[in-house]
């Protein structure tokens, strides 16, 4: 598919723009094409307005307050930004404002391309099938052949599903879309990570990267992207090391290309996040979330593997 016709459907299909409505598309210098291929697609709203900002520090960092502002007036909100602003309390506000956001941190205009386009429907239906497995689960264990050895709760959290649709006020997602998330219970984690596809704001791992947790923190860690994860440490502190996320990943096109956007949503992995997860349930608040990714995971819950060596078993 072209940009275009990709846009389209982000515009279209995902966010179901109405004629009366005000869309409101944010980028940065480095997106600017991919934000005005969006703008173009939402002229047929009401207002179609572009604002590009500067390049955030991190991913979860806030924007600009006169931006925040904007997302409070807009029935619509497309963000590709080169960092996400999906956990930002600007993005939550909006959201409780009644806004439908679409975040598209990082994204490139060979993704848009190749994972846009998709059977929302179906994708959804594993999205939210997903979602309601860990909502009402109370234990998570994680294990694979490379050493991941992990265990947490997610008692009393609520999953929510990624399905790239947001018709309804308040609806939040990225593009491209599909997944399940919930916000581990703070201080329960314990164990060994092994990440191998990539890391947020990193990239592709040229080795694994094995990291002990314990009583919810990263307490060591070893290989490609250590050094990273340690400078965002000493610059956000310790909460930046608190483990924020589970995620499983659903989007049947999605590859492991080194950004996380789409890497997280390959169907068959999962992702556990370090940083804030304060916008989706979690008590943790801080301007940095990294998202690390696993590949042939087995995944179980309550004692029920639902993932074996990354093939989906509901």
């Amino acid at each position: 598919m072209s940009l275009e016709d990709s846009a389209k459907i982000a515009v279209e299909v995902a966010m179901g723009l109405k004629s009366d409505e005000i869309a409101l598309i944010i980028c940065d210098q480095k997106s600017r094409r991919i934000g005005y291929s969006l703008l173009t697609a939402a002229k047929t709203a009401r207002e179609a307005v572009l604002i590009e900002i500067n390049e955030r520090e991190s991913n979860g960092e806030e924007p600009p307050s006169l931006v925040a502002n904007a997302m409070l007036h807009c029935d619509i909100a497309l963000i590709p930004t080169t960092k996400s602003m999906s956990h930002t309390k600007a993005r939550k506000a909006a959201c409780d404002n009644g806004a439908r956001i679409a975040t598209l941190p990082g994204i490139t205009e060979d993704m848009m391309e190749r994972t846009l386009d998709v059977d929302y429907k179906e994708m959804g239906t594993l999205s939210n099938r997903f979602a309601d497995l860990i909502s009402i689960a109370n234990k998570v264990e994680i294990f694979t052949e490379k050493g991941t050895n992990l265990r947490f709760s997610i008692e009393g959290r609520e999953g929510h599903p990624d399905t790239g649709i947001c018709h309804t006020p308040g609806d939040f997602s990225n593009l491209p879309a599909g997944e399940a998330y919930i916000a581990p219970v703070e201080g329960t984690a314990s164990g060994t990570l092994i990440i191998d596809g990539s890391l947020a704001a990193y990239g592709l791992l040229q080795e694994p990267l094995l990291i002990n947790i314990e009583e919810g923190f990263i307490v060591g860690l070893k290989g490609d992207g250590a050094n990273f994860l340690r400078n965002t440490r000493d610059k956000y502190g310790r909460n930046a090391w608190n483990v924020a996320e589970l995620g499983i990943g659903t989007n049947p096109k999605a590859t492991i290309t080194g950004n996380v956007l789409e890497d997280e949503k390959v169907k068959g992995t999962i992702h556990i996040a370090f940083g804030d997860n304060s916008t989706f349930g979690g008590n943790v608040s801080v301007d940095s979330h990294l998202d690390g990714v696993i590949e042939e995971p087995t995944l179980i819950l309550d004692g029920k593997t639902v993932i074996d060596k990354g093939e989906l078993l509901i």
